[in-house]
Formats: structure tokens, C-alpha cells, sequence
């Protein structure tokens, strides 16, 4: 891990991992048996890791979130799916890569995978718009959960984004008509829907791809109306508030689970889902599974009654007489 990959509070652990393979490094090339060493050394790792993981302020729950080494939808859909088929363009404008979407096969059954798509280095992020949708990506998206739709098959989707993309060109073909028009017809669509929220759900560019029958959050992913710094910016007039923020947006898994807005946190392995991708995709893929098992038998009228019920008593209000 290098320093431009890692956060503050993972100064030690990083640490700790720089010696383990200095340690292999010196032993590979001495010819030196080191496993006592090392025993000690991952012992320690694997301790401090759980500590440090289980103790996170919200702000750095958002900056693991955010890390650049996370898996993300590809990683998943390539770990967790077999006999994935991208399928490409919202046959109106044109291809959005930040959305990534097509047909795959989860234990023998075959759904619709549709989630966001950040970049690993600066030259795929401009090419995926670091994971910010145009409202072709949303159009997209909806394309393809009508034809899932229309072959009774369920969809899956993959939450990953720091919000819709807000530029002028996004804006005059219609970003917030195809925002709304995906809430409008994901509440109505006749078949099984689960979202997973695998790292950053930002604002209604998550929620486009959101409403669905069941809401599953990784363990240090977040989900929240805006990222901390907007909020930071807009209530106390400076984005260096954003711990502040970060604690009252309430935007951490624990808090939404508590909220009732998820239906299940999906334990991350110690050091997150970028310290060992393979236990992460398996915890995803057993969640889903079980989730479409209970899923798949229901009839559409009544999946569609639970559905609106779930979303319709999320929140709280009061009512005043009026002074």
C-alpha cells in the first residue's frame, strides 16, 4: 500500500505491512526462515486491523468508502457472477461508461447486473467520469430493467457514486427527468430488485438505483443525501466541518440499518473489502442469493404492495396545529 492509497488512521497498520514484506523480501533473497517472525508480525497485523476497523469515526468510514484499492462494480460482477454479458447504450444519445450494465448468472440463475463504475488511474476515471452518471447511464440503466423486467428475471444492482454528474451538457438533456423517471419506474417494476451499496452512495444518483425491495450496505460503505463536504459547506459556510457533517447526516451502514433505510449490513473482512476482495465478493454473493431466494416466489402484485410499504414508512414527521 502506498502512501497515496492509505488514510491517516492507517498509519500503523500500513506500518506493520511494509515490515511483513521488507521481512519476506530480506528472507527470499538470504534464504532465511522467518515464519516465526512473520507469525508475530501478521498476529499483530490481524489485531490491530480489527481494532482500528471497529472503532471509525464516521468521516473515515466515508474515506474508507472512498479508497482507491475498494473493489468496485466490475471487480464484483467479475467475482461474484459467472456469464457476465455487458450490454451497451440507452439507444437515445449515447454510451455512459460510468453505469455498466448487462446480463449474468448468480447460482445458476440469470439476472440483470447494473451498477456504477469508478476509474482506477486518471485516464479510465475520465473515460468513467470517476463514477458520475450523465442521464444517458440512468436511461441505460432503466433500458435494461425493463428488459429484465420483460423476461421476468431479477435485477441486481451495484451502488458506487459520488453523485449524479451536475455539468451543463448533463443538465440540458435531462439529469433530473431521468433521476425521477428511474425512482418512478423502479418502484413499479414487476420483479425482485436488490441493491447493494459498495462504497459511496451519493444524493439521487444513488438513489436512481436505489429503490428497490431490498437495501444491502457493505459494512464501510455509506449512503446519504449529500457527501459531507456539501453539507459542511452549506450549514456551517466550510468544508473543514465535515466530521461534524458527517456525524449528523447519520450516512455510516450501522446508522441506516438503525434507520430502518437498510435491510442488512454485509460484514466486510478486517482492514475492509480493499484488504482481501475475495472474502468481501463471497459475503456479497451469499447476501444477494439468500435475498432473491426469499425473493423470486412472490407474485409481482404482491411484491409491488411490499415494495411501495417499505419506502412508505421510511422517515418520521410531525404535524403541528399551527401558532
Amino acid at each position: 500500500m502506498s502512501a497515496s492509497t492509505h488514510f491517516a488512521f492507517e498509519r500503523d497498520i500500513v506500518e506493520i505491512e511494509e515490515r511483513i514484506a521488507r521481512l519476506r523480501e530480506t528472507a527470499a533473497k538470504r534464504g532465511l526462515n522467518v515464519a516465526d517472525e512473520l507469525r508475530v508480525l501478521t498476529a499483530k497485523l490481524d489485531v490491530l486491523r480489527d481494532e482500528t476497523y471497529r472503532s471509525l469515526t464516521p468521516m473515515e468510514q466515508v474515506q474508507v468508502a472512498r479508497h482507491p484499492r475498494r473493489p468496485y462494480a466490475l471487480d464484483y460482477i467479475r467475482g461474484v457472477f459467472t456469464d457476465w454479458f455487458e450490454l451497451r447504450g440507452d439507444r437515445r444519445y449515447r454510451n455512459d461508461e460510468a453505469v455498466v450494465g448487462g446480463w449474468a448468472r448468480l447460482e445458476g440463475r440469470s439476472v440483470m447486473v447494473v451498477g456504477h463504475q469508478k476509474g482506477r488511474d486518471m485516464k479510465e476515471n475520465l473515460r468513467r467520469n470517476f463514477g458520475m452518471p450523465h442521464p444517458e447511464g440512468y436511461r441505460k440503466a432503466l433500458r435494461l430493467m425493463r428488459m429484465a423486467a420483460k423476461f421476468g428475471r431479477p435485477v441486481v444492482t451495484l451502488i458506487d457514486t459520488p453523485g449524479a454528474y451536475p455539468g451543463f451538457g448533463a443538465e440540458e438533456r435531462g439529469q433530473a427527468e431521468a433521476i425521477a423517471t428511474n425512482l418512478r419506474e423502479m418502484a413499479r417494476l414487476p420483479t425482485p430488485t436488490v441493491c447493494v451499496v459498495i462504497g459511496e452512495g451519493g444524493s439521487g444518483g444513488a438513489l436512481a438505483l436505489g429503490v428497490t425491495d431490498r437495501i444491502l450496505l457493505l459494512e464501510h460503505a455509506i449512503y446519504s443525501v449529500i457527501s459531507p463536504e456539501g453539507c459542511a459547506a452549506i450549514l456551517w459556510r466550510s468544508a473543514e466541518e465535515r466530521e461534524k457533517a458527517a456525524s449528523a447526516l447519520r450516512l455510516t451502514s450501522s446508522d441506516l440499518f438503525a434507520l430502518g433505510v437498510a435491510d442488512e449490513v454485509v460484514a466486510e473482512p478486517p482492514g475492509g473489502a480493499h484488504a482481501d476482495p475475495p472474502s468481501a465478493m463471497a459475503a456479497v454473493a451469499e447476501a444477494v442469493d439468500r435475498h432473491l431466494k426469499e425473493l423470486e416466489d412472490t407474485e409481482p402484485r404482491l411484491l409491488l404492495a411490499n415494495r411501495w410499504a417499505k419506502y412508505e414508512v421510511l422517515g418520521a414527521w410531525t404535524e403541528g396545529t399551527g401558532a
